[in-house]
């Protein structure tokens, strides 16, 4: 019983589209749209959701610890019933601009779902998926299988700034994850951009 009032909350829309006969309800999300360094990175996830599938704890990436997001990762990516990333580079962002970079970066993690999903819940896009989807401003705190997608991005995303943090030391980004702080605008002046930094995001000091 405890887990349904913990949880009952995030599973308003999804409760709400399964009483409307939508078996596969998948949820997208994005990571990674401010940084001046690394990749954007998506997840699309379909979860199972009856009443002893639900994952407690399961919310916006944002609200959860970085210990707590590693291990609600590997749970909601054992347990989904399909579960995708995708990355699209700093150099595409520069090319086609961050808002396209997420839209194609989510279409692509949409359509490699398998099962195709009924309905497709979305963290603030519009865009074509192929699917039916409604967007949700803030999807990712109010949606359980958007706050999932999340999730699994966000981990995948620090884990691999960890790895580049071994590549390009200078930078921090193991602290940082890529975004503008005071510790990594100063590194890019100091030393000046690597491959991962995104040109068109960096452009206001460096030139």
């Amino acid at each position: 019983m405890k887990k349904t009032v913990d949880m009952s909350e995030k599973l308003i829309y999804e409760r709400d589209l399964m009483a409307q006969g939508c078996a596969f309800i998948a949820g997208t999300d994005e990571v990674g749209r401010g940084p001046l360094a690394g990749p954007v990175v998506c997840c699309a996830v379909i979860m199972p959701l009856g009443e002893e599938d639900i994952i407690v704890g399961v919310d916006d990436s944002k609200k959860v610890s970085a210990k707590k997001r590693e291990v609600l990762a590997e749970e909601i990516q054992r347990r989904a019933i399909s579960c995708v990333v995708k990355e699209i580079s700093p150099q595409e962002i520069d090319e086609i601009n961050i808002l396209n970079a997420v839209k194609k970066c989510m279409k692509q993690c949409v359509a490699a779902l398998s099962p195709r999903p009924d309905v497709l819940l979305v963290d603030a896009v519009n865009c074509e998926f192929g699917v039916p989807s409604k967007p949700l401003i803030k999807g990712d705190a109010k949606s359980y299988v958007i706050g999932a997608a999340s999730i699994v991005a966000k981990v995948y995303r620090d884990k691999l700034m960890d790895e580049y943090a071994a590549l390009y030391p200078a930078y921090g980004f193991e602290r940082n994850k890529g975004y503008g702080t005071k510790e990594h605008i100063q590194a890019i002046r100091e030393v000046g951009p690597c491959p991962l930094h995104r040109k068109t995001f960096i452009k206001n000091f460096w030139e």
